[in-house]
């Protein structure tokens, strides 16, 4: 009854959407300048009716949604690579006020700009934390109730370290997820007690290693999502799911959610079920 559709599936690259991702690309390259629906869909030669609705049955997305995305995704580089003032970070994508930037940047990567910019040394923390982490394989979210989501997750290329597993709210991976876990490699995975709703299941992978600047900008980390959502209901049997880590694409949405405020969850949760 519920099954995850896997890229493969879709048809992804077909002629349909050819002009959504030279839109796609355009918007990479302006990001600075304004970008109105009209704009967009004048590029594409689309009515905006229609442009969004192609565009957001490509990328899952609607057009402003994923201009926005792209702008905190750049909002973090700055954070992270330059000395500008949070305000001047805010100014840099288009937020004419502190306030409204704080707060969006906060719903959708789960930290304020300035508790985001001080984590370079939690990133740190918790990778080596994870790393020393004894049989955390066999751990399991806590859970009570409602359905479990069980899946596996495999690799399109050798990989050793982290792999993160989560379900969103929507088809990106921002905030917090509301059912998410850490596991020590490709495998198995299980996110019990979910739920009845619409979720979209998004993963990505941290190589042991990684320097924290990569951890807290996970621009080129191997990646895997769901292309429609899954609905659970009321019965507490979902079909397994099955996901496939590999290297970004055009049509990727930027990974917003802050990965060491992931970790920190983890490593509570993990520290927590061994005191009990």
């Amino acid at each position: 009854m519920i099954r995850i559709k896997s890229e493969e599936d879709t048809g992804i690259g077909t002629a349909r959407y050819a002009g959504i991702d030279e839109v796609v690309a355009f918007i990479q390259q302006h990001l600075y300048e304004p970008l109105p629906l009209s704009r967009l869909a004048g590029y594409a030669s689309y009515s905006p009716f229609h442009f969004t609705r192609i565009f957001k049955e490509r990328m899952g997305l609607s057009p402003l949604y994923y201009v926005s995305s792209l702008r905190l995704q750049m909002a973090k580089d700055l954070l992270l690579r330059t000395g500008l003032s949070i305000r001047d970070v805010g100014l840099e994508i288009g937020q004419q006020s502190l306030g409204t930037f704080t707060t969006r940047f906060t719903e959708r990567v789960g930290m304020t700009p300035a508790e985001f910019r001080n984590s370079r040394l939690q990133a740190d923390s918790h990778l080596r934390s994870l790393r020393m982490l004894d049989n955390w394989r066999t751990f399991q979210p806590p859970g009570i109730g409602y359905a479990d989501v069980e899946g596996t997750i495999r690799a399109e290329v050798p990989f050793e370290g982290i792999v993160l597993v989560g379900l969103f709210a929507k088809p990106i991976p921002e905030g917090v997820p509301q059912y998410g876990t850490l596991l020590s490699s490709p495998g198995k995975f299980r996110l019990p007690g979910v739920r009845p709703g619409t979720y979209y299941l998004m993963s990505t992978s941290i190589p042991w290693g990684m320097q924290a600047l990569d951890v807290l900008l996970p621009h080129n980390t191997l990646r895997a999502r769901s292309l429609t959502p899954i609905v659970v209901r009321t019965e507490p049997l979902v079909p397994h799911q099955h996901l496939t880590l590999r290297a970004p694409r055009l049509d990727d949405p930027p990974i917003l959610v802050s990965i060491p405020l992931l970790m920190d969850r983890f490593l509570r949760q993990v520290r927590e079920s061994r005191n009990r």
